[in-house]
């Protein structure tokens, strides 16, 4: 997992989040750092997806939830499209006006195949030195700054790690992040006296 990190402080995740969306517009980079941020997948598994899986043409609107097959393990994952992603998503597809069949995160020139793994790097690598000035934020980080900050909100590290397909805690454990700041916030919050009547 090398030094790629998650993104632990709000504001930075709001700043990095915000780049392709305000500060250097660009609909399909903001849509895919959406995507990742919010639906831990891997990038890989992202770049495979075409707007068949996100958008039923015969309604015309977003689906609600996202079925994958992961590339790595081969697993079938159903996952929950929030607002924010098909927002994201719908301000990109009115610039594309795709096909069914077309990959959702291509070049505008070839919807036909999607961008490769060192380019979505690239995007997510200049995202982060310009708003963050981080050198160790990668596509990865999409990944582990969802569970860091589901876990923060009190989301079980039993549930990321079933979202993540993780055979061990330990492997979510290294994967949120967790420092010595995390846990000496819970013994220093922790209260165990009785309240007094």
């Amino acid at each position: 997992m090398g030094t790629t990190q998650p993104i632990k402080s709000k504001e930075e995740l709001k700043k990095f989040m915000e780049y392709y969306h305000t500060e250097h517009p660009v609909p399909r980079n903001y849509a895919m750092i959406v995507l990742g941020l919010h639906t831990a997948l891997r990038i890989s598994d992202i770049l495979n997806l075409q707007w068949k899986d996100v958008f039923d043409f015969h309604i015309q609107k977003f689906r609600t939830h996202l079925h994958v097959t992961e590339k790595k393990t081969g697993k079938q994952k159903s996952v929950a499209l929030n607002i924010t992603v098909t927002e994201a998503l719908g301000n990109y597809k009115k610039q594309r006006v795709p096909q069914p069949f077309d990959y959702i995160f291509s070049k505008s020139t070839n919807p036909a195949a999607p961008i490769c793994r060192s380019q979505a790097f690239r995007i997510i690598k200049d995202a982060a030195c310009k708003s963050l000035h981080n050198e160790h934020i990668s596509c990865h980080s999409l990944r582990k700054t969802f569970g860091y900050h589901a876990w923060q909100q009190g989301i079980s590290p039993v549930l990321l790690m079933d979202i993540y397909n993780h055979s061990s805690y330990q492997v979510t454990k290294r994967y949120l992040g967790i420092d010595q700041d995390e846990k000496d916030y819970v013994y220093l919050k922790l209260d165990l006296q009785p309240e007094l009547k």
